[in-house]
């Protein structure tokens, strides 16, 4: 196993900066605001004598205001117990505060191993600022700062001294895992939904909306399969996403889109699909991502309105008509494994290689049965069919007039592939190439061996 590197410490020290300096990435969301992070954020440490995994966490507080803050210290817990290492960080220009002695009070108790870090000391005299630090009793101090990633690789080779990696260390996630990213509004649900498929508290759960800031990372097993959760933060109107924080936020919902091979969209049962829900699903579509729809909350609502809510969902999703919906208690567990089935054959569709000779065949077949419409009185003529590429499934035709096929023709051909090859909750994208010479002369055109030549003088050869 890789060595496990917790950082640890109160709020707004700098611990999501130097995450991002050891992992080398932008995952975690950086702002001058305390409590911003509050889910463990596990990465790959590429600072160091060797590969370790460092684990962000979110900023220890005494005494919690609310649930959020209780969450986050049971969180925070939960990382050191994983730790082989803790870095307690510090800032050197504040001072020893009362928080830093709570905090380190806390990792006294946990028994792990603890270095000492000053962060935010460029400029500083260490040797004066460091002095009051000792107090805490963990030894001298490490002075860095993280923000212009001075002192970082002296500060991992002084923690992971002595730790050799074993041979062929693997990842926690499986290149072949299958990556989800769970999607939708502040609060539907899609935390507690995570934490019901692992099985464990994993990532913070609470009624309040915009709990979720960052985009968690999940790895786990299930039924011999690797799959990689990214619990997303929920994205509201563009005229309500009002600070930094959550435009940060929103980011990484986007991106966990284009990364992933397959996006759950959460959905709240007592609220419907609202215009958002829409948008967001416009996004995942134009990324040509497999989709599923899971409406959420579904064990609270009565029978007589299920019908009604059933109805008003498959008018407002038309424009997604191959992505299945799945009607879900994430609290209590109902109907979230027909989601996990759904995921692996939406992947397995999604990833399918799609034989040349077969495609040609299907498409021979539709053209049979509904042919191209005519344009200026000639026939659109499509010839054959190749695979382009996959998540989503490309489909190449070759033809004559191909810049002339209207849409709904090209939705009709895609229907027809997703039919007949089975292609569940992915969209599937027709690509036209003309099969037109590029080198034929246009009508009236002279050849250019008929044109005269010039001589140098202008005169005209002949």
């Amino acid at each position: 196993m890789l060595p496990v590197v917790a950082l640890v410490g109160r709020p707004n020290v700098g611990k999501s900066t130097l995450f991002n300096v050891l992992t080398r990435t932008r995952d975690a969301i950086v702002a001058d605001v305390p409590g911003l992070t509050r889910d463990r954020q596990y990465g790959f440490a590429l600072v160091g004598p060797v590969p370790s995994i460092v684990i962000d966490t979110g900023g220890l507080v005494e005494k919690p205001s609310g649930s959020i803050e209780a969450q986050m210290r049971e969180q925070t817990g939960r990382a050191v117990a994983e730790a082989d290492r803790v870095l307690l960080l510090v800032d050197a220009r504040a001072g020893v505060t009362p928080q830093d002695w709570f905090v380190a009070g806390e990792l006294r108790a946990a028994g792990k191993p603890v270095t000492l870090v000053l962060n935010k000391a460029e400029g500083l005299d260490t040797d004066i600022v460091g002095a009051d630090f000792y107090a805490l009793g963990f030894g001298e101090p490490i002075a860095i700062s993280a923000s212009h990633g001075q002192g970082c690789e002296a500060l991992m080779e002084r923690v992971l001294a002595g730790c050799e990696p074993p041979a062929g260390a693997a990842q926690p996630s499986a290149p072949d895992a299958i990556r989800i990213a769970i999607i939708g509004r502040p609060n539907v649900g899609k935390s507690t939904l995570v934490n019901r498929l692992i099985g464990t508290e994993r990532v913070i759960a609470s009624d309040e909306p915009g709990t979720t800031r960052d985009s968690i990372l999940v790895p786990f097993r299930r039924d011999e399969q690797d799959f990689l959760l990214i619990d997303t933060a929920g994205v509201r109107r563009r005229a309500r996403v009002e600070d930094a924080v959550e435009r940060a936020s929103v980011v990484k919902t986007l991106q966990a889109i284009d990364e992933a091979h397959v996006v759950i969209m959460v959905v709240d049962a007592h609220e419907g699909i609202a215009e958002q829900d829409a948008s967001v699903l416009g996004l995942a579509l134009e990324r040509g991502r497999a989709l599923i729809i899971a409406v959420n909350k579904w064990d609270g609502i009565a029978q007589e309105q299920r019908e009604e809510i059933q109805r008003q969902l498959s008018l407002k999703l038309d424009f997604v008509p191959f992505a299945p919906l799945f009607f879900i208690s994430a609290r209590h567990g109902t109907g979230v494994g027909e989601v996990m089935q759904a995921t692996v054959r939406a992947h397995e569709a999604a990833m399918r290689a799609l034989p040349t000779r077969e495609l040609t065949r299907t498409l021979e077949k539709a053209l049979t049965v509904h042919q191209p419409p005519l344009v200026h009185g000639r026939r659109i003529k499509l010839r054959y069919a190749h695979q382009g590429g996959r998540n989503p499934p490309r489909i190449v035709i070759h033809g004559n007039q191909v810049d002339a096929v209207p849409a709904a023709y090209t939705r009709y051909l895609a229907n027809v592939f997703r039919k007949t090859w089975d292609l569940y909750a992915t969209p599937v994208v027709i690509e036209y190439r003309s099969d037109a010479n590029p080198y034929r002369r246009k009508p009236g055109e002279r050849p250019s061996y008929d044109k005269p030549r010039r001589e140098a003088g202008g005169r005209r050869r002949r």
